[in-house]
């Protein structure tokens, strides 16, 4: 069979990926006071042992008001990062895949219950915590609004992810994505259905890449050189007079001038006006957009669901590396099928070496 391209190596800075597929960041609600727990183990080693070329850590907030629920990971004590660092040891023990970790603070859209409970704000007489965000609006009409952080508070909110990445690196994590997608804080600084501010941080497009930009810096200062950091991103809110793609590749622009190492394309879930076509593939084009226009390493997601589809998509050179997210949630073993469709070997842990269907009997390698 032709080599395929979803199976080539890519390097990212200092870092090396086997393959161009990664395994998405997906919130599991699971976690004690921002620690990871045995569910993390489980979950994180059973994608670990996938084949895909990297693994991204859920969303993990830089502070506990920056949690989506109480139940979120954090990584903001010596606590969350002595969980993380022994959740780690444990997946490092059997599988060699790299793994990321996305950093984020969720503020407007912080302290609501879990998706399996509603997912509703908790108001902060009820158990909840009062939300911060760049400007007094909430995320629903109906919810508490949130406080317009001020400039200290940003200088807090900078070192708070800075340190967030310090330890990510003491954790043994080989590289960051930093959360500025979906409608969360950083996200909410980009918008200007989101960000009203009259200050250095709202109005020009200068100004509301301010703060995202200032947090690139922060973090890539602060976790090792050679290691990546790069960038997930909502390409468009899907709303008129809200952020576009073009201001996406303006901001794509000033990270990779700033030493980004990927972008991750992804859109919407800042306003509950959205109006988003959902079909296969159906951000790929953004993806497409963004690569075209500032050459960098670029990650697809959405509704990518078939072995050939992805490869297309990397041929094509419409992304340099495909995501799957809730697909490898019902398909932990995705990345073996589609090698095996593709005609392609995939690396797999000794225990598994007998599972090679007979179709495909020289499908593994050892890890």
């Amino acid at each position: 069979m032709a080599t395929s391209q979803l199976f080539q190596p890519i390097t990212l800075d200092g870092l090396t990926l086997p393959n161009r597929i990664i395994i998405a960041p997906m919130c599991q609600y699971s976690a004690e006071d921002g620690r990871t727990t045995g569910w993390h183990t489980i979950h994180l080693g059973q994608l670990a042992l996938s084949g895909a070329g990297m693994l991204i850590i859920e969303a993990t907030a830089v502070e506990p008001a920056g949690r989506i629920s109480p139940a979120d990971l954090g990584l903001w004590s010596d606590e969350t990062e002595r969980a993380l660092a022994e959740t780690l040891a444990q997946v490092r023990t059997y599988s060699t895949m790299p793994i990321a970790l996305q950093i984020a603070h969720a503020g407007r859209k912080a302290s609501t219950a879990v998706p399996w409970e509603g997912g509703a704000q908790i108001a902060p007489d009820a158990g909840g915590w009062q939300t911060r965000a760049p400007s007094a609006l909430p995320f629903d009409p109906s919810e508490n609004p949130p406080v317009a952080l001020t400039v200290a508070d940003l200088t807090e909110l900078r070192e708070a992810f800075a340190d967030t990445a310090r330890r990510a690196a003491r954790a043994g994590i080989d590289a960051i994505e930093i959360h500025a997608a979906h409608g969360y804080l950083l996200h909410q600084f980009l918008s200007p259905l989101s960000n009203r501010r009259a200050d250095a941080y709202g109005g020009s497009l200068e100004n509301r890449l301010r703060f995202p930009l200032e947090v690139f810096d922060a973090v890539r200062a602060a976790f090792p050189a050679g290691k990546p950091v790069g960038v997930r991103v909502s390409a468009t809110d899907w709303v008129e007079g809200g952020w576009t793609l073009e201001e996406t590749i303006a901001l794509a622009e000033a990270l990779k001038a700033r030493g980004c190492a990927f972008i991750h394309v992804s859109s919407g879930a800042l306003s509950l006006d959205q109006k988003i076509p959902v079909g296969p593939g159906y951000q790929v084009p953004l993806a497409r957009a963004i690569k075209a226009a500032t050459g960098l390493p670029t990650i697809a997601v959405g509704l990518i669901t078939e072995p050939e589809q992805a490869e297309t998509i990397v041929v094509s050179g419409d992304a340099d590396m495909i995501g799957l997210a809730r697909g490898i949630l019902y398909d932990p073993r995705w990345p073996w099928h589609a090698a095996a469709r593709l005609g392609q070997k995939i690396k797999a842990a000794p225990q598994y070496l007998r599972a090679a269907p007979h179709q495909a009997a020289d499908l593994f390698k050892v890890v």
